[in-house]
């Protein structure tokens, strides 16, 4: 009666996992890691003929799935949880010839997914090399007396993908005006101020913004009256 329930529960063949030693009815070995229940008497596997079946543990839903397609002949493994009441899976019987049909396809598509996520890579590297040199061309147009190479290390620096830095903003990948401008007054206050020395200092961060605001926006004017003066 109980081995007719376990089976409905799960659908199929059920093979427990008991949690007392037990012998078989049959052959009477024992104690059974795994047994089935005939009539309510717990018989071996090999007395069940599903000894020649090889155990797969949950956990990989791809390859439990391609196994139990693969597999003639195959068995649910149930373990009784004394706390929650209830059986609970802990994997499949399959034949040992469908377990590598079923490895080998989910290595196929293991491989598939690898070939793709590099293709992916590949394809985003060149956007953000595109992205990073037109952003760097933009500071350069509103601001021309900005070096070349500093409007490269700005650009790449605001434009990393997944920073959440303002080259990733939609301004930012708008190239506004003002996510240009906001991604070099960041540039400015660190490189070209003692902004970072004062908030190591103890100095708060508005603190030390308020202080040098003004030759933050010295550089910024500088760089972009440089067209006026050539």
């Amino acid at each position: 009666m109980a081995g007719s329930v376990i089976s409905r529960s799960f659908g199929g063949l059920v093979v427990v996992r008991p949690l007392r030693h037990t012998r078989c009815r049959g052959c009477r070995r024992g104690p059974l890691p795994l047994l089935v229940l005939e009539q309510g008497a717990p018989r071996c596997l090999d007395c069940a003929d599903l000894g020649h079946l090889v155990f797969l543990p949950r956990g990989d839903t791809a390859l439990t799935r391609r196994s139990r397609e693969e597999s003639t002949l195959s068995a649910v493994v149930v373990r009784f949880n004394r706390r929650k009441g209830r059986y609970e899976r802990q994997g499949v019987l399959v034949e040992e010839a469908a377990l590598a049909r079923a490895e080998a396809r989910c290595l196929a598509d293991a491989e598939v997914r690898r070939r793709r996520r590099a293709r992916d890579a590949r394809r985003r590297a060149v956007e953000d090399e595109r992205f990073t040199a037109a952003f760097a061309a933009e500071i350069l147009r509103l601001l021309p007396g900005c070096p070349a190479d500093r409007a490269v290390a700005i650009a790449t620096h605001a434009s990393v993908r997944g920073s959440g830095r303002v080259g990733r903003s939609a301004a930012g990948r708008a190239l506004s005006r003002e996510a240009v401008i906001s991604a070099v007054v960041a540039s400015v206050r660190h490189v070209d101020t003692p902004y970072d020395q004062l908030l190591m200092s103890g100095v708060e961060r508005h603190e030390a913004r308020r202080r040098i605001a003004a030759a933050v926006w010295d550089v910024v004017r500088e760089w972009e009256e440089a067209a006026d003066v050539g």
